[in-house]
């Protein structure tokens, strides 16, 4: 998960102008815990009375997700979600009760795919995992 001020710093070397609106946005991804989405962050937003828009919104998980501090996440029905996220390359395993994200360290990954190219003759470039489930502490209370 990213802290406001993380995001904010990040923002600054990056070059972007610290507006409010993105340091509000900052703060709201922050304050989240698991996936979200930008509707639930609107909402967020209403609740506290800031003076932000949807549309501005949109466009702060954008640069936040070109940035690396957030990742966007296709789950299972069709939506996507966000996930706040340390810019390094990892995947998802996210719960399906509750929507918290537990990053996935390589596992072996890179070599298995390192196999697959190699039987196809083809040259990863890119891959994205995310893995559906329950957590610990949701799985005493999920039906099974």
């Amino acid at each position: 998960m990213i802290g406001a001020a993380r995001a904010v710093e990040t923002l600054d070397r990056a070059g972007y102008r610290l507006t409010a609106p993105r340091r509000a946005v900052a703060e709201l991804v922050a304050a989240r815990n698991g996936h979200f989405t930008a509707a639930e962050l609107v909402a967020d937003a209403r609740a506290r009375r800031l003076s932000i828009g949807r549309a501005t919104i949109f466009r702060a998980l954008d640069t936040f997700a070109a940035l690396g501090l957030v990742e966007r996440v296709d789950l299972p029905d069709g939506d996507h979600a966000y996930v706040a996220c340390d810019p390094v390359h990892h995947h998802h395993a996210i719960c399906t009760v509750c929507g918290r994200s537990l990053d996935i360290e390589d596992m072996g990954l890179a070599e298995f795919l390192g196999d697959v190219g190699r039987r196809l003759g083809f040259r990863i470039t890119s891959h994205r995992l995310e893995l559906f489930g329950v957590c610990p502490a949701c799985s005493p209370a999920a039906p099974r």
